[in-house]
């Protein structure tokens, strides 16, 4: 029996040789036969220097450089990609993410789990990163019709049949948390301990978390276009039946002169209403776009073994 351990790396260069020195302590609780995968996502600091030292000496770490910055799940992809463990863990770099942890989550998947989850209860990040994360994770839920739990994210442990079925889909949007919710099998989740960053401040601010939260639910969900379609027939109902009024009024000589702000409130607000529409319609066809030009999801710069 075989664990992989995959973490995705950015911005850690002094976080890296602590991450590794409490991973091997916990997992060798459990077996000798594991690879911690670190997964280098083109920071701007010497994380990659870092690795590559730690891995002259040490063969069961595996370092891998992407050539430019992909992202955090499309790092995560790479180090799934390379994973060869009967288990496979995937834990953020950040020792938020404890090591630690990692034999409570073994320990439930062998009682018959093929994913245990890790629930991170009380959460040690900022309020508005809580906050974002929670709205984020209500308003996904509402588009996609789906539970979302806002204290599970990447952290946990994944039998090799879900890896393999993880792996399979390529789509260029990736987020870790919905894939895995999408595959399927038995799982589980297990209250964890959250720790504070242990180094440095995150590197989602406000723009990449708005950016990340809108790519994914365009990705993973066509509800905005049918709550368009809806308000459009909304409005179509209204305007029709204001049609009717007014025809009724004029055939009562109730009116004269058409009134100027009303002819120049309904275009304004129509216009706004189909280009809006136009707009969704449009990031969707574009989202269709960049899926079928099939490019890979990341590319490798180089492997140290």
């Amino acid at each position: 029996m075989k664990i992989s351990i995959v973490s995705p790396v950015y911005k850690a260069e002094k976080i890296i040789p602590v991450l590794v020195d409490r991973i091997e302590k916990a997992v060798s609780k459990i077996t000798d036969n594991y690879e911690i995968i670190l997964v280098d996502d083109c920071g701007p600091d010497r994380s990659w220097e870092v690795i590559e030292n730690i891995t002259v000496n040490n063969p069961k770490i595996i370092g891998i450089k992407l050539s430019r910055n992909f992202g955090q799940h499309h790092a995560i992809t790479a180090g799934l990609d390379y994973a060869k463990g009967d288990w496979v863990v995937v834990m953020d770099c950040d020792l938020q993410d404890q090591p630690e942890e990692i034999e409570k989550l073994y320990k439930k998947a062998i009682e018959g789990f093929d994913i245990v989850l890790a629930s991170r209860l009380i959460r040690k990040d900022n309020l508005v990163k809580r906050y974002l994360s929670s709205l984020f994770y209500k308003l996904f839920g509402y588009l996609t019709g789906t539970d979302q739990d806002p204290s599970i994210a990447n952290f946990g442990i994944y039998n090799r049949k879900v890896i393999n079925a993880v792996c399979s889909l390529r789509e260029s949007t990736r987020f870790f948390p919905t894939t895995i919710n999408w595959v399927g099998f038995k799982n589980t989740k297990l209250d964890v301990d959250h720790d504070s960053r242990f180094e440095g401040e995150t590197s989602y601010d406000l723009k990449k978390l708005f950016q990340l939260s809108f790519n994914i639910i365009i990705a993973y969900s066509d509800k905005p276009i049918r709550l368009l379609i809806k308000f459009g027939l909304l409005v179509s109902f209204f305007s029709f039946a204001l049609a009717i009024r007014t025809f009724i009024q004029w055939l009562n000589g109730e009116i004269l002169v058409l009134g100027y702000s009303s002819i120049m409130i309904s275009i304004w607000f129509l216009s706004g209403v189909i280009i809006s529409t136009l707009g969704i319609v449009g990031l969707y066809v574009g989202k269709t776009f960049e899926g079928i030009k099939n490019r890979p999801i990341y590319i490798i710069d180089k492997i140290t073994e």
